[in-house]
């Protein structure tokens, strides 16, 4: 038996770049079952989104899972992920590669563009990590 995840991620800057969090929702069997909410301090949107990438394959990587399936509502970062774009800009092309040394660690890893309205759990966890930063 293969076990099998869907990684919903969102990454957000407030002011792009600014203060910056991830969202990410982590699903096996139809069922949440890890979520991350982290502020990431200063940061683009792209980065963010990478960063939330990240922080979902290294959680898949450490309970061991097979597949992944990530969802993302950046079209930019799904195409770069599945390489049908070039990463261009430096803070970029050193997420992609951690990215990618992740993705070796898998049998399958599929990157999915979704839109925001069907990513708003991931979305939510953002937003509750910048609020709780940023009313420090």
């Amino acid at each position: 038996m293969h076990r099998t995840l869907i990684i919903k991620s969102d990454g957000g800057a407030r002011g792009n770049p600014g203060p910056a969090a991830i969202g990410v929702v982590v699903e096996e069997d139809h069922k949440v079952i890890h979520t991350i909410s982290r502020f990431i301090g200063h940061a683009s949107n792209n980065v963010a989104e990478y960063s939330a990438v990240i922080a979902g394959l290294e959680y898949a990587k450490s309970i061991q899972a097979e597949r992944v399936s990530c969802y993302l509502d950046s079209k930019l970062v799904v195409e770069q992920l599945n390489q049908r774009y070039k990463v261009k800009h430096p803070d970029m092309g050193k997420l992609f590669l951690i990215a990618w040394n992740l993705i070796q660690n898998f049998d399958k890893v599929h990157f999915h563009y979704i839109p925001r309205e069907q990513n708003t759990h991931a979305d939510r966890l953002v937003n509750q990590a910048l609020d709780k930063e940023l009313i420090k």
